[in-house]
């Protein structure tokens, strides 16, 4: 009875530790699961930050105005804030000069990219970017409203709605713990409402080895998903491997449209005339573009979080393949 009686607590011992076991890897589990779910992309993030880019105190985050300098100072503050790597040439910061007007016959004006670094210890580096600039206060003749001077084109699409998709790929890939095979550059460009003068700046001057750099992608008006327009997609030419992966995201709740084109009217085409593949994701015009009634509480801040899944889904496709192909297209501007 008694060697029964401890045979029987060995096995009732041995059920404890395993159902224990069970419970721990459960809970493990669900923790990691919980995890990775916070990392993704969050509607109530990306509004948070438009709220702040497009607010009238940034008076339209002008080009060389006080209103573009502290969507910059916000922006590096976000970086900061994901310990990412300072890759600017000052700190986060990358000055450069321009001149607006008529081919480029006015005032010069002083503007900065903005530059953070991922760095994952691997042979390429994914770039993201999208330019925090808008058209100020309507002065500098890009309006399409009817009397724009001295009205405050706050430009929440276009392009608050880039920069808040670029800072939540930047949370996400700095925390979700996998340590992708890639390294990351996030730029926020100045100048891209003036003739694209900051990605320009940096494609001439890069502040890591632009022979890593395997692609680029570009976010410019992002905020303004609807089912019916799809997601338009630029650049798909630029690498033989971009139709096929595109294709294969492409679903009924989020249909992918491309454009094989490298060149467009944004920053894309500035890494694109560099020699390296690049995407633009767009979500089309609409009748607030570059008009003052450009503001947040028309964006879809869902329909955002739906086309920054398509981006990570693009990128893990490609994670741990060597440096894409690149390949020349037509030199057209999307429509």
């Amino acid at each position: 009875n008694g060697n029964f009686a401890g045979v029987k607590s060995v096995i009732s011992g041995r059920k404890n530790v395993t159902t224990m076991k069970k419970v721990w890897v459960l809970f493990t589990g669900l923790i990691v699961a919980g995890v990775a779910s916070a990392q993704l992309p969050q509607a109530d993030k990306i509004k948070a930050h438009i709220q702040v880019l497009a607010a009238d105190k940034l008076e339209g985050r002008g080009n060389g105005a006080p209103g573009g300098q502290k969507a910059a100072d916000y922006i590096a503050g976000q970086f900061k804030k994901l310990k990412l790597q300072q890759k600017g040439e000052q700190g986060w910061l990358q000055p450069f000069t321009f001149k607006g007007g008529v081919h480029q016959t006015g005032e010069e004006k002083k503007s900065q990219n903005v530059v953070a670094y991922l760095d994952n210890g691997a042979p390429v580096t994914v770039i993201i970017g999208a330019h925090y600039d808008h058209l100020g206060l309507g002065n500098d003749g890009s309006s399409l409203d009817a009397n724009p001077q001295g009205k405050i084109h706050n430009g929440a699409d276009d392009n608050a709605s880039g920069v808040a998709g670029l800072l939540e790929l930047a949370r996400y890939y700095s925390t979700n713990g996998k340590k992708e095979k890639t390294n990351f550059l996030f730029i926020s460009f100045s100048g891209e409402e003036l003739g694209l003068f900051g990605s320009k700046y940096f494609s001439e001057h890069p502040t890591i080895d632009l022979g890593q750099a395997t692609y680029m992608i570009n976010l410019d008006m992002v905020g303004r998903f609807e089912k019916d327009k799809g997601l338009s997609v630029s650049g798909s030419g630029t690498a033989p491997d971009w139709e096929p992966l595109l294709k294969s995201l492409s679903t009924e709740s989020i249909r992918i449209k491309t454009d094989s084109s490298g060149i467009g009217p944004s920053d894309h085409t500035s890494f694109y005339l560099k020699n390296i593949p690049v995407l633009h994701f767009f979500t089309g015009s609409h009748s607030d573009y570059h008009k003052p009634s450009d503001d947040w509480d028309k964006i879809n801040y869902a329909g955002e979080v739906d086309v920054l899944k398509v981006i990570i889904n693009t990128i893990d496709k490609l994670d741990g393949q060597p440096k894409l192909a690149f390949l020349t297209t037509k030199n057209k501007s999307m429509s």
